[in-house]
């Protein structure tokens, strides 16, 4: 049986549950949250949540992430200010928020944080669709009872609830759509069904979101003259067919009682994302580069890798809870038990050492006239000696070394958690909540394995699986690159018995016991003018890392995190906030084991670190907030944190044999990982939202703008920026509505950042994105349903994504083109 089955039928019996009652029930004439309200309602409704708000925070309703083109999470987080997005392929995965590195993020559903799947500490929005959402709220001054691992912020994804409307509630979303770079699919399925009445509530929901594309990739290997001419060693060609989904579901059983037991219920929810992932890939080495960005006839020799593989990651979280009063206190108790899980799985053919031809006197070298001069469409053409007068194709070189490498890299995590909260007046206008949570966090799995076997070309002839079918691409594919089916080699591959293993050795394992209790306090006072919060969270770790051979390494700490907030009404549109915050951010898993690894096919050894301390921050937040008379906001934040102990990779060189005694005398490149010092990060946020109906009723803007900066100290005295830090983060959108027709227009910016997934010597270079959706809504109502058509365009301007190397020469440049969805959904 799949191992989600279980998970299935859970998330089946709610939805036919729901429709059970629902055909026992007529429908009524009432609207949803999800798309009935209008854009000025939504956008006023979010910023009335913000306005009432007890620290500095933003919030994002239900019906403004339904009327943007947003797949998942990551991308309706970006229209907040201080939010950038880090994309893998075009594709909006990771969030930086205020600059800080993603790790320092953690998220919520409806206020039970999760861990996330990958390295157990890091969220990757990619795996949460954004329609499992009624409204998204990103907390970047955190209080007391909130997680201490929340350095930059806590996102709280709150999902619905079967109350959001009484009665009969159904909702449906279906798309259909292009990416314009290969033709692939796009497609959008959504589904959510709910009834309630004065004390029970049953929900369900279902969805489901593939888009398939190609990407054109060039990468580089350039270095530089004591003048600064460019000298090319080496030059990537690769094109990538990717089909990447993910599916959500789950539901939810709630009672709700007016007596001392106001509410009890359960919640499922599961979420994965699946990326299917085909590589071509020809990189040419040139044996004696030449300065400049143009020569002819330069000799150079050739490596292919064909790849079929996948990256996975999921998350299974169940919370059972109550709300009841006892003593005069408002209690709230939850359990909540989380698997994640995740899998990179990529088989890679691997030949190397290509050349035109062999003669008696050795390998024949192709040569290459090059115009690197474009450097996002570098032009390469191949000449061998042996055809002279004919354009060389690299399918047909002959390779010396044939090798099949497995990477593989798995990690699953358990989660037991319990919570309390409670919570009771005192005085007058005066709160007093405190309340625990201890966690049980139980990981294994392994840092990335590569096992390196012979290809069986004896048994299994590569090009055999050549299609001749040119590269979809953007760029010019001078090589005259062609497409092998990589799915039937692979599988050629496995029945020949030479394939590699899929095991984590145990020098690569990653086996680590977190237990964490947390108490808190808090004080919430009210005044006329305004209010004020003290509080104080305690967090008490022990860790159980273990390594090779039994190896145990132990270690408990405790983290005392004080915090503070004030709200001044200076008038009754105008608000003050002022807020002072800790944390605290434990080392990843990867970055804690007591392992290491050797990796011989790129002379590497990647090792953990179980004596890293836990990073330690604290902050201050200011912000000034004006509140307009027809619902929009104009408002300006400050904020500063310091971050003692910061993580960060590490590169020396090592003898090899300290861990392979046959590769004695051989230097290997070590990486591993260090705590550095005085690290902080600071910037201020602008923020506006206008409705400009005395000019054109319907149309309103919003905009935004967040300056950054960051450094910290490494272990060598090297001050260098934080990850994921952008210097000027923007976004602006243009929308109208009337008539039944909404349009919003949204444009979002990033300069140049530094990738902690990347060499932390790289940086990728400023993106941007224009966006677009149009919709219509149907002016007749069927049994009281709201029936919407839309058309959404991602990407309109075709961006190219570029990278650099350290030296500021390119290295990466990545292109994937616009993709549309057009779509139905109906509201009853």
């Amino acid at each position: 049986m799949n191992p989600h089955t279980p998970h299935r039928l859970a998330a089946a019996v709610l939805l036919v549950s729901a429709q059970m009652a629902i055909a026992q029930t007529e429908p009524q004439m009432e609207e949803t949250v999800v798309v009935a309200n209008s854009i000025k309602q939504s956008e006023t409704a979010a910023i009335l949540a913000k306005r009432d708000a007890f620290n500095v925070a933003d919030v994002i309703s239900a019906d403004t992430i339904g009327r943007f083109p947003d797949q998942n999470l990551a991308d309706s987080l970006a229209r907040i200010p201080g939010i950038a997005i880090e994309r893998d392929q075009g594709q909006a995965r990771y969030v930086n928020l205020r600059g800080a590195p993603f790790r320092y993020t953690s998220i919520a559903f409806d206020g039970i944080d999760v861990p996330g799947a990958e390295n157990g500490r890091i969220p990757r929005f990619d795996s949460f669709p954004a329609v499992i959402t009624r409204e998204l709220t990103v907390n970047k001054a955190i209080t007391a009872n909130m997680p201490g691992e929340a350095v930059s912020g806590f996102i709280n994804i709150e999902t619905h609830s079967p109350f959001d409307k009484e009665g009969l509630s159904l909702a449906g979303d279906i798309g259909l759509g292009e990416q314009d770079l290969g033709g692939g699919d796009v497609e959008r399925l959504n589904l959510r069904g709910s009834f309630s009445n004065e004390n029970f509530g049953i929900l369900g929901f279902y969805s489901e979101n593939s888009r398939e594309q190609v990407t054109d990739n060039r990468e580089f290997d350039f270095g530089l003259t004591e003048d600064g001419t460019l000298i090319p060693n080496e030059v990537d060609f690769r094109s990538y067919k990717i089909k990447r989904s993910d599916e959500a579901y789950g539901g939810t059983l709630e009672y709700r009682g007016e007596g001392a037991l106001s509410r009890v219920y359960l919640t499922t929810l599961y979420s994965e994302f699946v990326d299917e992932e085909e590589r071509n890939q020809y990189v040419f080495d040139f044996l004696a580069p030449q300065p400049g960005e143009t020569a002819q006839g330069v000799p150079l020799s050739v490596t292919r890798a064909l790849q079929s593989g996948s990256y996975e990651n999921s998350t299974f979280t169940n919370t059972l809870g109550a709300d009841f009063t006892v003593a005069g206190f408002e209690v709230q108790a939850a359990y909540n038990h989380t698997e994640t899980e995740f899998l990179q799985d990529l088989p890679i053919t691997f030949q190397t050492a290509g050349f035109a031809g062999l003669t008696a006197d050795g390998p024949v070298p192709y040569f290459g006239d090059y115009d690197f001069s474009n450097q996002t469409d570098p032009l390469l053409f191949l000449s061998s000696p042996l055809a002279p007068g004919e354009t060389a194709d690299p399918a047909n070189a002959v390779f010396l070394a044939n090798l099949g490498i497995g990477v593989f890299n798995p990690l699953d995590q358990e989660v037991n958690k319990y919570k309390l909260d409670l919570q009771r007046e005192v005085g007058n206008n005066s709160t007093l909540a405190f309340g625990l949570q201890f966690d049980q966090r139980e990981a294994q799995g392994g840092s990335i394995t590569q096992a390196v076997v012979g290809f069986p070309v004896d048994t299994v002839t590569i090009n055999d699986f050549n299609t001749g079918a040119l590269w979809n691409s953007n760029t010019t594919n001078t090589i005259g690159g062609t497409v092998f089916d990589n799915p039937a080699l692979d599988a050629a591959w496995q029945a020949s018995g030479a394939y590699p293993s899929k095991e984590v050795p145990p020098e690569n394992e990653i086996r680590i016991n977190e237990d964490i209790l947390a108490l808190y306090g808090m004080y919430t006072m009210q005044f006329d003018w305004g209010s004020a919060i003290l509080g104080l969270r305690v967090e008490q770790t022990d860790v159980e890392n273990i390594g090779v051979d039994g190896f145990v390494y132990e270690d408990d700490f405790t983290n005392w995190l004080p915090n503070a907030h004030l709200n001044f009404d200076l008038a009754d549109n105008l608000k003050l906030r002022l807020s002072a915050s800790t944390g605290v951010n434990r080392p990843t898993f990867n970055e804690w084991r007591a392992t290491a690894a050797l990796n011989p096919v790129d002379e590497e050894i990647n090792g953990g670190n179980p004596t890293l301390e836990a990073e330690e921050s604290y902050g201050f937040d200011s912000s000034l907030e004006y509140y307009t008379e027809n619902g929009g906001i104009l408002s300006a934040a400050l904020f500063y944190r310091v971050v003692d102990n910061v993580i960060y990779a590490d590169t020396t060189m090592v003898d090899a044999g300290l861990y392979d005694p046959a590769l004695a005398g051989q230097q290997y490149n070590y990486i591993g990982f260090l705590n550095g010092s005085d690290g902080e990060f600071a910037g201020i946020e602008l923020n506006a939202v206008y409705f400009l109906d005395e000019l054109i009723d319907g149309l309103g803007v919003s905009a935004n703008l967040t300056l950054a900066d960051s450094e910290f100290t490494q272990e060598n005295g090297e001050v260098v920026g934080l990850p994921g830090t952008s210097d000027r983060i923007w976004n602006a959108a243009v929308f109208y509505e009337k008539f039944g027709i909404s349009v919003r227009i949204n444009y979002s910016y990033r300069d140049d950042w530094i990738s902690p997934i990347e060499d932390p010597q790289e940086f990728w270079g400023e993106m941007e994105r224009l966006d677009a959706q149009i919709s219509y809504t149907l002016p007749v109502n069927l049994a009281g349903s709201e029936t919407m058509i839309y058309a959404s365009f991602n990407n309109i301007t075709d961006e190219t994504d570029v990278r650099f190397a350290g030296n500021g020469t390119i290295n990466q440049s990545e292109s994937f083109g616009m993709h549309y969805l057009v779509g139905l959904r109906i509201n009853l």
